[in-house]
This record gives C-alpha cells, sequence and structure tokens, in this order.
C-alpha cells in the first residue's frame, strides 16, 4: 500500500483558502449584478389570480383525505366545470409556454441577462484556477472513496497511484461552484 502524501500548509493558505475566497466573492457580486440587471415588471393582475387559484386548487389536492368526499367532490366541481370551472380552458384557447415568451420579448431578455450573468463570471473564474493552480493536490476527503471518483476529484492530476481521496485543485473549485448553496442562503437569504 503507498503512503499517504504530506500536503504543504502552503498549499492550505496558498490555494485552498484563496479559491473557496474568492468563489464566495463572486457568487455574492454575481448576486448582486444579476439584481440590477433584473427589470422591474409589474405583476399582471390576471396572472397573479390564476397563480392563487392553481395554489389553492393544489391546496385542494393535497388536503383530499382530510375533507368528506362529498366536500372534495364539489369543491373539484367548481375548479373543474365544463360551463363555469375556474380552471377549465377549451382546448382551442390554451396558450403554448413558448408562445407566451414570444409575445413578451421582456422574459426573453431577463433570461439572456441571467444566463449571462451566471456564465461569464464562472468562464473567467475556470480561467483563472486552471491557469494558477492547475496540478495542485489541494486537500484530502476525510473518508475514503471508490475508484469511480478519481475522473470527478482528481481531474487535472494524471498519476493513478494517488489514492482517490485527495482532491485537485481544478476539482476543488467544481466542488465549491456547487457546494456553496447553502453558505449563500445563510449570506443572501433564503430565496436566493
Amino acid at each position: 500500500m503507498a503512503e499517504d502524501l504530506v500536503l504543504d500548509t502552503a498549499i492550505r493558505d496558498w490555494v485552498l483558502i484563496p479559491l473557496s475566497l474568492v468563489m464566495v466573492l463572486i457568487g455574492i457580486l454575481r448576486y448582486n449584478i444579476s439584481k440590477l440587471m433584473r427589470s422591474d415588471q409589474t405583476p399582471d393582475l390576471k396572472n397573479l389570480k390564476e397563480g392563487q387559484l392553481i395554489i389553492r386548487a393544489r391546496n385542494l389536492r393535497a388536503a383530499a383525505n382530510f375533507i368528506p368526499a362529498k366536500a372534495f367532490r364539489s369543491r373539484r366541481f367548481y375548479y373543474t366545470n365544463e360551463e363555469n370551472g375556474l380552471l377549465f380552458v377549451p382546448k382551442g384557447q390554451a396558450q403554448n409556454p413558448q408562445a407566451q415568451m414570444f409575445s413578451d420579448p421582456n422574459m426573453a431578455m431577463d433570461m439572456m441577462k441571467k444566463n449571462l450573468s451566471m456564465i461569464i463570471p464562472q468562464t473567467l473564474t475556470f480561467a483563472w484556477v486552471n491557469f494558477f493552480f492547475s496540478g495542485f493536490v489541494a486537500a484530502k476527503i476525510p473518508f475514503p472513496l471508490t475508484q469511480r471518483f478519481r475522473g470527478m476529484l482528481q481531474n487535472g492530476i494524471d498519476l493513478s497511484a494517488v489514492d482517490v481521496s485527495y482532491v485537485s485543485s481544478r476539482s476543488w473549485y467544481f466542488l465549491n461552484l456547487f457546494g456553496l448553496r447553502g453558505l449563500f442562503s445563510l449570506i443572501l437569504g433564503e430565496e436566493n
């Protein structure tokens, strides 16, 4: 069995901590930029009513076992009646979501702004990590892993003799990218 690697503390100080700190700061900056780029739209009263109606119908379906069957059937009829039901939409009048997006160009523009505010910082950060920190064995995970994790955790290191629990700096970037959601919800709030 191969001996464990001894990781230098300078790697922790000059690779792990700066990489994690930069990822947190870029995430906060990305949130603020996307908040500035977001257009303030006043909600359409009709869409708001429809959304509330769907929530009420969903709550009725969730509570179906807790109310009498007759009461459930009468409320369901109230929502789905073909003559004047609140949720009944005739076949020809249903609007396609894609057609709805094309009718409102602001929706497409907001989607594009949101995607750009995510893609550009992540591309630049990955290029920075790949340029400055490629080839570093950055950390060791404190639990054993199988060989299937090697490609994910040792991205950029071509040593098959190294234990799978060692993480490269490029993989540390991806672990931070997908694992900082809990920290961002603490810093920025639950809905972000």
